[in-house]
């Protein structure tokens, strides 16, 4: 069975361009896969965090992925800080790297402008999400366009690693994740919907009160023309609120189209479709923040069948690098 591996930062509410466009195929590849999904704490770690914030973020994130399906029956679902098999193959990993290949990767180079204070961290977590990767023996990581750089470093230095001390790691297929909607900004609609950027009328967060989200997608910035028409080059706002309707119904926006005929037709059916998606979302949501223990349980299991996996996997490459075996 194929092992597919993917992360997701605690650094903010899960809003709906991630529901839609990722963690839905999330929980779509526990049929046929062997899948192994981590809340990325470390990785939180580049920029400075709140202590507190950072605590309960992490485990609002592990309860949102179990609230929108993810089944630690039949996935392993952990915090990669409590794994510490990620750590020490990520110094390994930093020690197969090469400085130029981390200077080129863009993020940094991104991230690094602006900031008075840019830690050493931000420079060198590709290692570690190599490390996150390489430990399972990943065949598919479901990553956005903006990582795809980080995961060909991953099979670089597996690759590497593999052709310097002997077969290691799987290399780890370079798949991009097939995307369920590109949800844009409801009052920007040709820019990305983000929990990072400051519009907070353009952004649906998973959690936001149910009447909240309606009367967001009701202010829904549209378009001069008044024909509905699937057109994202002509037509972003139109076009934005189809992707979403037909993502919600699991319909093409060009099919959703020919319903409507008046943007206050489209804009209401749409309105009531997130609403229904996010529902139950929030329902089961509600009941596992009610029971903190009992997530805290789930991923205690969770990390216990991860180390099982990743401990082999460590030894292997410390055994192969040279380390002296542990008494």
């Amino acid at each position: 069975m194929t092992r597919v591996f993917s992360g997701i930062k605690p650094t903010g509410p899960v809003q709906l361009g991630n529901l839609l466009g990722a963690l839905r195929h999330w929980v779509s590849d526990q049929t046929d896969a062997d899948t192994i999904f981590c809340v990325v704490d470390l990785h939180a770690l580049t920029v400075p965090q709140d202590p507190g914030e950072l605590r309960s973020r992490t485990l609002e994130l592990a309860q949102l992925l179990l609230a929108i399906g993810i089944d630690p029956d039949r996935s392993t679902l952990f915090v990669q800080s409590h794994v510490p098999e990620h750590t020490e193959l990520s110094w390994l990993l930093e020690c197969t790297a090469s400085v130029g290949e981390l200077r080129r990767m863009t993020q940094f180079k991104d991230k690094s402008e602006g900031p008075d204070f840019v830690s050493a961290g931000l420079f060198t977590y590709p290692a570690l999400m190599a490390a996150d990767i390489l430990l399972y023996g990943t065949d598919r990581v479901p990553v956005g366009d903006d990582q795809r750089q980080h995961l060909e470093l991953a099979r670089d230095l597996a690759v590497r690693f593999n052709h310097r001390y002997g077969d290691t790691f799987v290399v780890p297929e370079a798949a991009i994740a097939e995307v369920g909607a590109r949800v844009m900004d409801l009052q920007h609609p040709t820019r990305k919907m983000s929990k990072s950027e400051d519009s907070p009328q353009g952004t649906i967060l998973v959690l936001d009160p149910l009447d909240t989200v309606a009367k967001k997608i009701m202010r829904a910035v549209t378009d001069a023309e008044t024909d509905v028409r699937f057109d994202p080059e002509t037509k972003p706002g139109v076009s934005n609120l189809l992707s979403i309707l037909g993502a919600c119904v699991g319909e093409e926006p060009a099919v959703v189209a020919e319903r409507y005929e008046r943007y206050g037709d489209l804009k209401k059916a749409c309105a009531e479709a997130v609403v229904e998606t996010l529902r139950p979302v929030q329902e089961r949501f509600a009941e596992l923040a009610a029971d903190p223990a009992g997530t805290t349980a789930i991923l205690g299991r969770g990390a216990h069948r991860a180390r099982a996996v990743a401990g082999p996997t460590l030894d292997r490459a410390r055994r192969n690098l040279g380390l002296l075996d542990r008494g």
